[in-house]
């Protein structure tokens, strides 16, 4: 069967779920490694549109509401409850006259209590209001709030059947107390969760980012843990460092490069989460570890990574179609899904691995300190930094969270260069000496410094983006002061 035909059966059966989809380049990385190597490799596809215009249509909804739910509410205290507030009518059944817009309210209190024992007088012409101070419910003398979310200054308002049970300090005393591990208390260890939190710090104390019990989704009770096990692991999930000169006949470092600069591109025209592109690069360096990859299979093993990773990391991962598409069809369905079951088994579908985001994330947090609004501008520079990296063969050579590490240093830096750019917190949190991050740190320097000269565009483009705060485009010294590198003092 001819190409051609092949072709026509795959885009008649696709028809329905591509058929607004605008067509997207991968000659982007056809042409750079002709450049590489010099030969043809990775299919001759037709020319098509640019990759900029392909987007993820069959999970446009979905993106909506994924990023709808990633949208912060504001947190109601424990032991309150909310209810809308009543214009009309009061807690206790008295009724709340609306005040005249042409003349001054009256401060003037009527209960149902006054109601009961004697009658009005007349009313003037004004009209009366019942003071209130609208404020959030508060708890009262007898553990009671008001219906209708105000603090009112009548004393019948105080009703005993609208009592709830103040469960707030209880838990914040039980999460204080709650040790999950028998090492955590010691003060040499990452895990302690007795470091005290001032509101003016210095560079000599250490701040407590596991204070919040209130988040979910900070594990404060266990986060020091799960950061000790990922330090550990870390060690058996990484590739080896060496495997393109002693596995690899046919690949080259800078073929690499290219094709993870294309699965930045392919990363965010279809809005994966930043994971996904960490294992994708993961799952990649660890299958050449052990696999001869031939250069024209190089873009199938690119894809079928990144299939695996969002189908790991995902809500709504891209379809096998859609990862053929991208392609401009050099692969087919069968080809993919075949690379997808040899990349599984050799990894022994092991694919939970500790990333330089999963470090990142754990690291800003401490770089932040107590601040109540992080710094956007310091945590997009370090995912920039990150990121970077992730094009670089001989960065292999770091663990991820030493690479993370290194890149909180150099953000500090490039922000405020004056400023020593580490303290006890950052070495309580990373384990790491300024000493021990020198050579990590100058080689991200190097990569930083040099990125404007180099053919690899996808990362600093992404990040001259207005969403990421422009911080390609920063200004980044020529040099570090070698006195940043001195060994932090405990």
């Amino acid at each position: 069967m001819s190409s051609q035909n092949r072709r026509s059966s795959f885009s008649s059966s696709t028809s329905s779920s591509l058929a607004k989809r605008h067509a997207s380049s991968s000659s982007h990385l056809v042409e750079n490694v002709k450049k590489v190597s010099g030969s043809s490799v990775l299919g001759a596809p037709k020319k098509r549109a640019p990759l900029s215009n392909l987007t993820n249509r069959s999970n446009n909804n979905n993106n909506e509401s994924r990023n709808a739910s990633k949208t912060t509410l504001p947190s109601v205290p424990l032991g309150t409850k909310k209810v809308e507030p009543n214009n009309n009518v009061g807690v206790s059944g008295n009724k709340m006259l609306k005040s005249s817009s042409n003349v001054k309210p009256s401060s003037k209190v009527i209960t149902s209590k006054q109601k009961l024992d004697e009658a009005p007088p007349p009313p003037p012409p004004m009209a009366i209001t019942c003071t209130s101070m609208d404020v959030s419910p508060t708890q009262s003398e007898n553990l009671s709030v008001s219906l209708d979310e105000t603090m009112s200054v009548c004393d019948s308002f105080k009703s005993p059947e609208v009592e709830y049970v103040a469960v707030d300090s209880i838990n914040k005393k039980t999460f204080s107390n709650l040790y999950i591990s028998e090492h955590s208390k010691s003060t040499d260890n990452i895990c302690n969760r007795d470091v005290s939190v001032e509101m003016e710090i210095d560079d000599d104390q250490i701040v407590d980012v596991d204070s919040n019990f209130m988040d979910p989704q900070l594990c404060a009770t266990i986060a020091c843990d799960i950061y000790k096990h990922l330090r550990a692991s870390e060690v058996n999930k990484r590739p080896s460092t060496d495997f393109m000169e002693k596995v690899q006949k046919d690949v080259t470092p800078s073929m690499r490069a290219i094709l993870i600069d294309w699965l930045v591109e392919v990363s965010e025209e279809y809005r994966l989460v930043p994971d996904t592109l960490y294992l994708t690069v993961n799952y990649i360096d660890r299958y050449l570890s052990g696999n001869v990859m031939n250069r024209q299979r190089l873009q199938l093993l690119g894809v079928a990574c990144m299939m695996i990773a969002s189908k790991y990391e995902e809500i709504c991962a891209p379809q096998v179609e859609e990862f053929c598409y991208i392609t401009d069809n050099t692969y087919f369905k069968d080809e993919v899904l075949e690379m997808e079951s040899s990349v599984l088994n050799y990894l022994k579908f092991e694919m939970t691995a500790p990333t330089t985001k999963c470090f990142l994330r754990r690291f800003v947090r401490a770089a932040q300190g107590i601040n109540e609004v992080p710094l956007m501008q310091f945590e997009c520079l370090a995912n920039y930094l990150a990121e970077l990296s992730l094009l670089e063969y001989s960065m292999l050579s770091y663990p991820p969270s030493k690479i993370a590490a290194s890149a909180i240093f150099l953000a500090n830096f490039i922000i405020l260069p004056s400023k020593r750019p580490w303290n006890n917190t950052l070495l309580h949190y990373t384990q790491y000496q300024p000493s021990d991050l020198c050579s990590c740190i100058k080689d991200l320097h190097r990569l930083c410094s040099n990125n404007n000269n180099s053919s690899l565009l996808a990362i600093r483009e992404k990040y001259s983006q207005h969403k990421y705060k422009y911080v390609a485009k920063k200004y980044v010294p020529p040099m570090i002061p070698t006195e940043y590198f001195h060994d932090q003092s405990h």
